[in-house]
């Protein structure tokens, strides 16, 4: 009785490992998932050639990794991880690239291109503009000093782009209470947040997006009074009122083209740049919610990539299109095929 009950353990255990094993295969078609190794038969040099064509691009312009992971940031935030951020605008149909938070801003197009192509001559028709985003968000990330994570692929190119759902990505002005809104509308919560705001440890920003906060702050014609007064006084040399809104700031002062803790570290001592940033610590709202995340990854840039990696998976998951019949994979990643 005694080996028969174990034979029949063996068996149930290998039942199991064989349905465990056949979950985690990456399935094409309509009831597909996501996964790792996507491409691995189809296009087994994808991450190599998207990672070529990045380091490429560094050599001319150091704000290429910030401007890529921003990128697609902005893509899944509206309709999903789909590539809709790409597409150009064409009749009938108004580019996400052209409303205000995008307009004059995202940027690194030609770079998404030129990885396109190199891909295209590598291996026709088989990796989609979305997730070469999602690769080329990582790539940016671990180049940059930042962590690496298993990159889940196999999304396809929607068809559309939602110029009016780009109005809703999250903005520099946003309340902690807005942001939480807009993230929870997405099933991201506070870590993710917190975490994925980590973005702006390093990158450029417009004086634009910060005049406010050193002239006019909420419509009191007083500095923002959670802005450090220092820091304040460097900004306003940086940025006149009634300056030049075009021109360019560190995001981190401290290191600029280096991803790491310091965003949180500069948030501790009220020299976040954004009103969006500063909110995650200073918000009265924060306390009990972003607030100890802030602290948490100030503290420990182990906790804040660990963190980062898996909020960029979350958020990587967001509604990607992967029914043959509601996608494709674009040819060109400006124009849907056949237009």
């Amino acid at each position: 009785m005694a080996a028969s009950s174990s034979s029949r353990s063996a068996a149930a255990a290998g039942v199991l490992l064989l349905l465990l094993v056949a979950a985690a295969v990456c399935l094409h078609g309509a009831t597909a998932q996501l996964c790792e190794d996507y491409y691995d038969d189809t296009c087994p040099d994808a991450y190599d050639i998207v990672k070529q064509v990045l380091m490429d691009a560094h050599q001319s312009d150091t704000r290429i990794f910030a401007s890529l992971i921003r990128l697609h940031f902005h893509d899944c935030f509206v309709q999903g991880c789909d590539g809709s951020l790409l597409l150009d605008t064409v009749p009938g149909m108004q580019s996400e690239k052209e409303s205000p938070p995008n307009n004059g801003s995202a940027r690194g197009f030609p770079v998404v291109d030129a990885v396109k192509a190199a891909l295209e001559d590598a291996c026709p028709g088989v990796v989609s503009c979305a997730d070469i985003l999602a690769i080329a968000a990582e790539i940016s990330v671990e180049l940059s000093g930042g962590p690496s994570w298993g990159v889940l692929l196999g999304r396809l190119d929607g068809k559309t782009s939602d110029f009016n759902g780009s109005l809703d990505l999250p903005a520099p002005t946003d309340n902690l209470t807005v942001l939480q809104q807009k993230f929870s509308n997405l099933s991201l919560n506070d870590v993710d947040l917190v975490a994925l705001s980590g973005g702006h440890t390093f990158g450029r920003v417009q004086c634009q997006f910060v005049t406010d906060r050193l002239y006019n702050f909420s419509g009191t014609n007083m500095p923002d009074p959670t802005l450090d007064s220092s820091y304040r006084a460097f900004l306003s040399q940086r940025c006149p009122r009634n300056g030049d809104g075009r021109v360019l700031n560190d995001l981190d002062p401290t290191t600029p083209d280096t991803f790491d803790k310091n965003y949180y570290t500069n948030i501790e001592v009220n020299r976040g740049f954004l009103s969006s940033d500063q909110e995650l610590k200073s918000s009265p709202q924060a306390q009990g919610t972003t607030a100890p995340i802030v602290d948490q990854f100030a503290g420990s840039q182990d906790a804040f990539f660990a963190s980062f990696a898996q909020s960029m998976i979350n958020m990587g998951n967001i509604r990607p299109v992967t029914d043959p019949s509601q996608g494709e994979v674009r040819t060109n990643c400006r124009r849907v095929n056949g237009s």
